[in-house]
C-alpha cells in the first residue's frame, strides 16, 4: 500500500472507490442533531490511514463529488450541492482539507505510526475550524448571526470526544487493514 509511483493504477482506483463507498456507509450511520453524529470522521481517517494521504484524499473527494451530483451519500441519505452549501457542508469539505493536510505532511515529513496519529488529530482540528467558520457564515446568512462560543457549543464541543475515539479506532485499525490488503495482493 505504499505510494511507489505518481500514477494511479487500476488497483488504486478500486481502493479509492471502495473507501468512498465506506465513507457513504459511515455517513448513513446517523444520530440527527444540529450537526449530525455520524461515522464520517472514522471513514475519512480510515481512508487516509489505510490508503495514505494521496489516495485517501482522493477517496474523500470522490465521496464529496458523488454527493454533490445528488447521490444520497451524505448523512440522512441526502445528496446534492445544497447539502454542501448548507450549514454543515463545511464539515464535509473540512474532511477534504484534513486529507490534503495529511497528504502534505506525509510528503514533507514522512509517516510513521506516531506521526499518523498526530496528523489525524491536527486534521480533525482543521476540519473543525473550517466547518465552524462555514457554519457561522451560512447560519448567519440564513437564520441570524451566531457567536463563536455558541457555534462551538452546537458543532464542536459535543463531538470532540466521540471524534477522537473514531480517530483512535481508525488509527488502531490502519496497520491491521493495511496488512490484510497486502496479504491479498
Amino acid at each position: 500500500m505504499h505510494e511507489k509511483n505518481k500514477n494511479l493504477t487500476t488497483k488504486d482506483l478500486t481502493y479509492i472507490a471502495m473507501f468512498a463507498v465506506i465513507l457513504a456507509v459511515c455517513a448513513w450511520v446517523t444520530i440527527p442533531t444540529t450537526v449530525p453524529f455520524t461515522l464520517q470522521i472514522f471513514g475519512a481517517f480510515a481512508a487516509l490511514g489505510v490508503l495514505g494521504g494521496k489516495r485517501g484524499t482522493l477517496a474523500i473527494l470522490v465521496y464529496i463529488l458523488l454527493g454533490a451530483v445528488g447521490l444520497p451519500v451524505f448523512s440522512g441519505f441526502k445528496g446534492g450541492i445544497h447539502v454542501l452549501a448548507g450549514t454543515t457542508g463545511g464539515y464535509i469539505v473540512g474532511m477534504l482539507l484534513s486529507g490534503l493536510f495529511l497528504w502534505l505532511m506525509e510528503s514533507l515529513i514522512g509517516r510513521n505510526k506516531g506521526l499518523l496519529l498526530l496528523y489525524m488529530v491536527l486534521g480533525l482540528l482543521i476540519c473543525y475550524v473550517f466547518g465552524t467558520a462555514w457554519f457561522m457564515v451560512v447560519y448567519g446568512r440564513t437564520t441570524e448571526p451566531v457567536g463563536i462560543w455558541t457555534a462551538l457549543g452546537w458543532c464542536v464541543f459535543p463531538f470532540v470526544i466521540p471524534d477522537l475515539v473514531k480517530i483512535v479506532l481508525a488509527w488502531v485499525l490502519t496497520p491491521r487493514i493495511r496488512k490484510l490488503i497486502s496479504e491479498m495482493e
